[in-house]
């Protein structure tokens, strides 16, 4: 939803953004409140605008994200270029064995997080681990493969 690059949703894009969250809440069979969507974007913006700049930034959303894409908005914020991510995969892949595996894709996932200076305990991090598996792992063999991850 934001434009490339200004790392924030605001004007048409927020609105574009609150049409197809209303949508999925309906395809998900969550009723939603009466009011329009004006009502509902004020509310929302009150809500969730933390320094009330009339602009939801990429770190307000991925406050109220289910954890898969808060953590895939974290992943993208913190190895952008695709040499940044081939150094990251050098790095964590510490058995050179070609692929992540669930020990150390937790080690990635751990500096990741305390680089975002984002919270987590051992439970979070599990959930994550086995999220970013959930995700990527194309075959179920419990690694990713650089073309899985690159995805």
């Amino acid at each position: 939803f934001p434009s490339p690059g200004n790392g924030y949703i605001e004007g048409k894009e927020l609105e574009n953004f609150f049409q197809e969250l209303e949508s999925a809440r309906k395809g998900a069979g969550v009723d939603s409140k009466n009011g329009s969507l004006g009502d509902k974007m004020k509310e929302f913006m009150h809500k969730y605008d933390k320094n009330a700049d009339g602009k939801i930034e990429m770190a307000e959303l991925a406050q109220i994200l289910p954890t898969e894409e808060n953590f895939l908005l974290c992943f993208r914020q913190h190895v952008g270029s695709s040499s940044e991510f081939m150094e990251a995969w050098r790095r964590y892949d510490t058995d050179r064995s070609g692929y992540i595996e669930a020990n150390e894709l937790k080690g990635f996932l751990s500096d990741l997080l305390k680089k975002a200076n984002r919270p987590y305990d051992e439970p979070k991090l599990q959930e994550y681990t086995q999220t970013i598996l959930r995700m990527f792992d194309m075959n179920g063999d419990g690694k990713l493969g650089l073309s899985e991850m690159s995805r």
